[in-house]
């Protein structure tokens, strides 16, 4: 049976890159738990070798993936972080990358204190600032690296201009689509080159695995992606390939679940008292609704931050919060919140964090697919307390 290529998105998602088993039958893609298979003979085999190399079930989702995000190849690793190492290793000693500057502290971390010891230099820039980007472009530049929505300040990057700006000079474009997910965006429409998911968060939407992801559409990239993949051996396993099929089965249910959950918190907290400022994409009053409406029309996601008014009364409300959980990550069905200042953006020093407004008093909300009136309800408890 074959799914037809030019399908609805919910189509691809549920059977892109997974027939039924050819073996049994099994409408759902086996968990193929084997690190070796069994050769023919000498030379000749059914596809599959060792499992570091190739896997049926990370095959599936890497199908998958490549298929949602309107790519031609999708490689599976063993973390975000694992993805966005693969793609920056592929440079070398004296290249250079332009970054968005409210990029995740693990990238920055990444960057900033493991590759530039390999001789990688990088500019953090507002790439949200076309004129800042296109100046932070060097004769050495050799990728610009940008995530949008950014975190935890739910920035904007005009995803059409920079891949312009950026290609005028032969410089491919990669994304860190983690936030938005591809339901709400796909970069490769907007002519970028690499798209990167932290595929814990939106894609596998259940709180139950590590991974990461590369979606990509040029020759050369998928290259590299495929040998790095197999010689660096960051892969994600059979289990954890299965676990994110079965949750982009249901991405677009649940990402509209999210993304009007989201708008009614964010809606709520625009108006209450204590809050002093809200950062979400879906409410009129973003500086950047126009860009919102245009790059993710199909919604603005789950994750939204909001400042209070001084950094006590932040650990008073994330201490008083009794249904929406106080824990690192995001994109799961279950609300959570954080504290970026102390916990995702802890490894940038805190002048830099103040620079790009990461105060305090700023708290990070991942908004689950809980009933919108119990987690108003929440909010509102621990604001008050």
């Amino acid at each position: 049976m074959s799914w037809p290529h030019d399908a609805g998105f919910a189509t691809r998602c549920i059977h892109a890159g997974q027939p039924p088993d050819p073996a049994t039958g099994a409408v759902v893609t086996p968990i193929y738990q084997t690190s070796t298979f069994a050769q023919e003979a000498l030379g000749r085999n059914k596809g599959y070798e060792y499992a570091r190399t190739r896997n049926p079930t990370r095959t599936a989702l890497e199908a998958n993936l490549a298929a949602i995000e309107g790519g031609r190849a999708g490689f599976a690793f063993a973390s975000g972080m694992a993805a966005i190492d693969a793609v920056v290793r592929r440079l070398g000693t004296g290249d250079h990358v332009v970054a968005t500057a409210n990029v995740y502290g693990g990238t920055y971390r990444l960057f900033e204190r493991v590759l530039r010891r390999y001789g990688l230099t990088f500019t953090f820039v507002d790439t949200s600032d076309l004129d800042a980007t296109r100046r932070a472009i060097t004769p050495a530049t050799k990728l610009v690296f940008v995530e949008t929505p950014t975190n935890p300040l739910l920035r904007l990057t005009d995803l059409a201009a920079v891949a312009t700006i950026a290609h005028e000079r032969g410089i491919p474009v990669a994304v860190d689509n983690t936030f938005a997910s591809p339901y709400l965006q796909q970069p490769i429409a907007f002519g970028c080159d690499l798209v990167i998911h932290s595929t814990t968060k939106y894609l596998n939407g259940h709180s139950d695995s590590v991974g990461g992801a590369v979606v990509a559409v040029r020759d050369e990239d998928i290259e590299w992606l495929g040998f790095v993949q197999n010689a660096a051996g960051a892969i994600l396993g059979p289990m954890d390939a299965w676990l994110v099929l079965r949750g982009t089965k249901t991405l677009p249910l649940r990402m509209a679940q999210h993304s009007a959950n989201g708008l009614a918190l964010a809606t709520f907290l625009r108006g209450h008292r204590r809050v002093t400022r809200v950062y979400y994409p879906g409410l009129d009053d973003h500086p950047q609704r126009e860009l919102a409406a245009r790059q993710t029309p199909t919604g603005s996601g789950g994750m939204l931050a909001f400042e209070v008014d001084s950094p006590e009364r932040a650990r008073r409300v994330l201490s008083g919060l009794r249904l929406i959980t106080l824990a690192e990550s995001l994109g799961g069905v279950e609300s959570l919140a954080s504290h970026p200042a102390s916990m995702t953006h802890a490894s940038v020093p805190p002048a830099e964090r103040a620079a790009l407004g990461i105060s305090d008093a700023l708290i990070r909300i991942s908004t689950g697919i809980e009933d919108a009136a119990d987690l108003v309800a929440d909010l509102e408890q621990a604001l008050e307390a």
